[in-house]
């Protein structure tokens, strides 16, 4: 069986990134590119890598892209069933075969408007991504979601349309041998009047609030140099600062909603690797500290460097990874294990409740990235004052015939791995004065749900009732099954249910697969109650679920949904 049609079963889901289901977005475009997202990815597992060209990063996810949930009764997944021969290894082999694909004998051009829109045929089929022009023709026969969706962006800049599904997609990597050129500045320009906008570039531009926009300081002794960034806004607990000190270079990334806020430069003088960081969470301020090598006084920071003091829309912010190192691999149960990540020396990384990380591989000569939203240690601490671990801990569910996880299955202890900065839109606000909390999960997609879980017991007064309703196969399949058990024992405050599809003959519990009534009952609303949805698992598991809870009258701003 393939790592997609696993993942796509009901109960089965080894990533999850964030998505909302309050932005919804043409069906047409919704359609249109998550089918060039399954061309991409299509029956080979999601290969999500990082921008290769250094040109901005679109938005992820897009308003509309099928992270983000798609309006009742719209999947949005159009398959079509490939010729054999026509897999992701077929088309990284035909790509390297040395054919000329794009028909220009190995030339690179500049495309004018006039010339891309004569190439719109089935047999002669050009379209523009982000300024750089593909002939897409060869590429037809090995698209999942067949020619038709493919030829909806012939002829002109597909860039918006793309932009809506997944910034991470490595079209660049994938379409590399079928690189035709780059469009024309003049035509670049045409293009804006167009109805396929291309997005705006990175802008520094604080947001209309300008009282609103972080600033930083820093003060030194002989031996110490402080950075001292000022959010003006309240930090969540679990931090949302990214730190990375390599070779003089400091690096910090700090993620505010929406937006991120850098500084990057070239430290003054020589420092030793390690950095130090502290949160005063209520008041909005973050501390970086340094060693100097060589006591004395610095003169000045450093030197800026690219990105240095701006504050973006996060999806305007590249995609940035650092080499860390697998420090080891615990078993959760038959097919799914915790990877113990350890950050390089000089990295820091506090990675918000319910955002996800990527790791990234160079498969077949191609790179291919996968999200995974970390989970703690343990689900409960073993004591109130243990203090936080510094490393990452991934769930990753193992498929045999997974691309990328096949590629997890064969690291050891010791090995590297490339993790990049937290990314997703989840946000914690809509939790507040929340009463009642509900979490809907299949599989892994319990993940996110794992620190939402602890969050809202031990730090979210407000939240009366946290319960759990889990899908699962077996009883085999129960992620953590012993830890939720015991804490639900532990705290009236929590419930969860589990849900099994295939049980053994002497399960007791429920039976079956998601549908309205089992919601229905799941959903107890007392009167005067304020609640809040969040469901994560497949695409199919969580398109129906969002579904199901629209026609029990929940409403866009009480759910949000994570899907891979």
């Amino acid at each position: 069986m393939s790592e997609e049609n696993q993942r796509d079963s009901e109960e089965d889901d080894d990533s999850d990134s964030d998505s909302s289901s309050s932005r919804r977005q043409n069906g047409s475009y919704l359609t249109f590119f998550n089918n060039i997202l399954s061309g991409l990815l299509g029956n080979w597992g999601c290969l999500r890598s990082v921008n290769m060209l250094n040109v901005p990063s679109p938005s992820f996810p897009g308003p509309g892209s099928q992270q983000r949930v798609a309006p009742a009764g719209q999947s949005g997944r159009n398959k079509v069933a490939l010729k054999p021969g026509h897999s992701l290894m077929d088309w990284i082999r035909f790509a390297k075969s040395g054919k000329d694909l794009t028909g220009l004998r190995g030339r690179l051009i500049e495309v004018t408007q006039e010339e891309l829109q004569k190439h719109n045929t089935r047999q002669d089929c050009w379209t523009c991504i982000r300024g750089m022009v593909y002939n897409v023709t060869p590429y037809m026969d090995y698209h999942p979601g067949g020619e038709e969706e493919l030829m909806k962006a012939a002829g002109i800049d597909g860039t918006d349309l793309f932009d809506q599904v997944h910034r991470w997609v490595n079209y660049e990597s994938m379409l590399k041998e079928c690189l035709v050129g780059r469009m024309a500045t003049k035509a670049a320009a045409a293009a804006k009047a167009s109805t396929f906008l291309p997005p705006p570039p990175p802008t520094a531009l604080a947001p209309p609030n300008k009282d609103s926009r972080p600033r930083f300081d820093w003060f030194q002794t002989d031996a110490t140099v402080h950075l001292v960034i000022y959010a003006k806004r309240k930090i969540p607990s679990s931090g949302c600062s990214s730190v990375d000190l390599q070779a003089g270079v400091l690096r910090v990334e700090v993620l505010l909603g929406n937006m991120s806020y850098m500084l990057h430069l070239r430290l003054a003088d020589e420092v030793v690797g390690n950095v130090s960081v502290h949160t005063a969470f209520s008041v909005g301020k973050i501390q970086l500290t340094v060693h100097k090598l060589s006591a004395g006084k610095w003169s000045s920071l450093g030197q800026p460097l690219d990105s240095h003091n701006t504050f973006l829309c996060k999806k305007d912010r590249a995609l940035f990874y650092r080499d860390c190192i697998l420090v080891s691999r615990s078993e959760v149960n038959h097919n799914t294990h915790v990877f113990r990540i350890q950050l390089p020396r000089g990295s820091v990384m506090h990675v918000p409740v319910g955002k996800h990380v990527y790791l990234q591989a160079l498969i077949q000569d191609t790179e291919v990235a996968r999200p995974y939203t970390p989970v703690d240690q343990q689900l409960v601490p073993a004591s109130p004052s243990s203090s936080p671990d510094s490393d990452l801990y991934l769930m990753i569910k193992l498929y045999p015939d997974g691309v990328f996880t096949r590629y997890l299955s064969s690291l050891h202890p010791g090995d590297h791995v490339s993790v990049s900065s937290p990314e997703g839109s989840f946000s914690l606000r809509p939790l507040r004065d929340v009463t009642h909390l509900y979490l809907v999960a299949a599989g892994t997609g319990f993940t996110p749900m794992a620190r939402l879980l602890r969050l809202a017991l031990e730090e979210l007064g407000s939240i009366r009732q946290t319960k759990l309703l889990f899908f699962n196969r077996g009883e085999e399949d129960i992620l953590w099954r012993q830890q939720l058990d015991q804490l639900a024992a532990d705290n009236e405050r929590f419930q969860v249910d589990y849900v099994l599809s295939s049980p053994s003959a002497s399960w007791p519990g429920s039976k079956g697969r998601v549908d309205e009534a089992q919601l229905e009952q799941f959903l107890v609303r007392p009167d005067g109650s304020k609640c809040y949805v969040c469901v994560c698992g497949p695409t199919p598991f969580t398109e129906l679920t969002t579904r199901l809870l629209q026609q029990l009258g929940v409403a866009d701003q009480e759910l949000h949904a994570f899907q891979g």
